[in-house]
């Protein structure tokens, strides 16, 4: 297993990461640094930990709004591409890394649970 050294929110992580992955754990890392700089910035939140669980809420609660669409999508005309809340299409790439996302939201969870307190 590769390591890859990031950066998030400023500060440094590093990460396994399986042969091959290189790119899609790069592509969820931007996806979450973006996000908790847009909560950071807002100026509401402080404590670096609020932060990375309601970005990691908000990537995951826009991860449910795509799996939703993609089951109306495939119950309703399956030979149409799933569709997002925005209305674009969800290419192959996005839809194989909605499991690796969801293992990363799950890994921050997990480490970002110990104190046992979401807010």
């Amino acid at each position: 297993m590769k390591q890859l050294d990031v950066q998030i929110m400023g500060q440094s992580y590093l990460l396994g990461c399986p042969e091959g992955g290189e790119a899609r754990l790069l592509d969820a890392v931007e996806k979450v640094d973006a996000a908790m700089c847009k909560i950071r910035d807002a100026g509401k939140i402080k404590a670096r930990d609020r932060i990375a669980v309601l970005a990691a809420l908000n990537l995951a609660f826009e991860l449910s709004e795509l799996e939703a669409n993609a089951l109306k999508a495939a119950h309703s005309a399956p030979a149409t591409a799933p569709v997002r809340a925005s209305g674009a299409a969800v290419s192959a790439a996005e839809a194989e890394a909605q499991p690796q996302l969801t293992a990363l939201l799950q890994r921050l969870d997990n480490a970002l649970g110990v104190d046992g307190r979401l807010l």
